[in-house]
């Protein structure tokens, strides 16, 4: 079924939050579809790093504690600007670490194993690197994670059920790490009721916020979420390799961190030099080595310019656009074998689009050549992540036709199907 323009650009001109889009360098050769990977760069970000670094030529050390973003409590204002996006207090966030290193640092803090309770619940969709942590911590604790480490898998290989989860938590399961969104489908998992039953049986439980956090809104303080951690390069547009982030229910405040460093110390302790930690009494506990001044300074333009417009205007608008993609899919590229793999449901889909393939990996890099800015997953995934604050309905509408074009005339076959060094 053939499809205009005319409705992309009608719903461009009723889009109240298009004007964000002048505020991202943005390429006019190039339409970005990757910003679950990697945001795009804003003149916010940019003037707040350069203020950062203006600090240190101006104050040199005493930017620790002058200036207008002074470093000694950088982390701690990060963490109240992040807050509202995940519906926590303001004491209970922190831009800290990465997000391993909190997963890390969670994970020892947390996971205190007892009695017939040695286990700990995740799950066969998660981001490698989710799991690769969880094994050495119970390594660690000399525990073998063939034994220890319970996944729950997926029926489909793209998405999770909550009744197998809960059936999962075991009277051995001590602690449950699980994605809000998986990463690949983009399925959003039911953390309230996932928190609750955890909770009925006695288990802490934490999410891996990476691919939700200032895509959907959240209410962790309100769930009982007892921790979560994330990155800030995705949605948040912090800049590669930018500062994680945490959270800690403030029912936890008090608990020692299992990993205790320099900045895990109160604040008016700290530069007492003694050599018994005085924790911090809120989640700057669980933060270990001095802040990262220059990664984190991006968050400080960015997160201002995600409060302005609001986290249920950028979800609003998130779930039009991946509703007009799957749409304009359904109509356009019939009979080209595509499978639309994430969550139509708007209550159970995240921020991006999904479709498999088999032909994915060669698919992706023909989008790449004719300036389309996808991401690629193994095996056959093609995952395209159409962002509230800076893309538009009209590139959506492009996309398909160009994606179309590639179809119809095969010049994906000009490709090899077999993914990059960095995919």
């Amino acid at each position: 079924m053939k499809t205009n323009s005319s409705e992309a650009k009608q719903l461009d001109k009723n889009d109240t939050l298009g004007h964000y889009r002048e505020e991202f360098y943005t390429s006019s050769e190039k339409i970005y579809l990757d910003g679950n990977s990697l945001g795009l760069l804003s003149t916010r970000a940019e003037t707040a790093l350069l203020h950062l670094l203006n600090s240190w030529k101006e104050h040199g050390i005493d930017g620790w504690t002058e200036g207008e973003y002074p470093w000694f409590y950088l982390s701690e204002n990060l963490g109240a600007m992040t807050a509202p996006l995940i519906g926590a207090h303001d004491e209970e966030v922190m831009i800290t670490g990465s997000t391993t290193t909190n997963l890390h640092q969670l994970t020892a803090s947390f996971f205190q194993p007892y009695g017939k309770r040695t286990k700990i619940l995740a799950d066969t969709l998660n981001f490698p690197s989710d799991i690769y942590a969880l094994k050495s911590q119970l390594q660690l604790k000399g525990l073998n994670p063939d034994d220890h480490l319970v996944q729950v898998k997926s029926t489909d290989g793209n998405t999770l059920q909550t009744s197998a989860i809960i059936e999962a938590m075991t009277e051995d399961i001590a602690f449950i790490i699980l994605p809000s969104v998986l990463y690949r489908s983009g399925q959003i998992l039911d953390m309230e009721t996932i928190t609750k039953e955890a909770h009925v049986r006695g288990i802490k439980v934490g999410f891996d916020l990476c691919h939700s956090i200032g895509a959907i809104p959240h209410k962790l303080s309100a769930w009982g979420v007892d921790f979560a951690f994330w990155c800030t390069y995705k949605h948040l547009n912090g800049g590669p390799g930018s500062v994680g982030g945490l959270y800690v229910n403030r029912k936890h405040f008090g608990t020692a961190p299992g990993l205790a460093g320099w900045f895990s110390s109160d604040k008016g302790k700290q530069f007492d030099m003694e050599h018994n930690l005085t924790p911090a009494t809120h989640a700057g506990a669980f933060q270990i080595g001095t802040p990262h001044v220059l990664s984190a300074a991006p968050l400080i333009g960015s997160l201002e310019m995600i409060t302005e417009a609001g986290i249920e205007a950028i979800r609003k608008k998130s779930l039009q656009l991946t509703a007009y993609f799957m749409d304009l899919i359904d109509k356009e590229l019939a009979g080209y074998d595509f499978t639309i793999a994430n969550p139509r449901s708007d209550s159970l889909r995240g921020g991006h689009i999904y479709l498999e393939h088999k032909e994915a990996a060669r698919i992706c890099k023909a989008l790449k050549a004719n300036g389309i800015i996808p991401d690629f997953r193994n095996p056959n995934g093609i995952r395209l992540a159409p962002v509230a604050l800076y893309n538009t309905f009209s590139e959506i509408w492009q996309t398909v036709q160009i994606l179309k074009n590639i179809m119809e005339e095969k010049t994906y076959t000009n490709y090899e199907n077999k993914r990059g060094v960095i995919a």
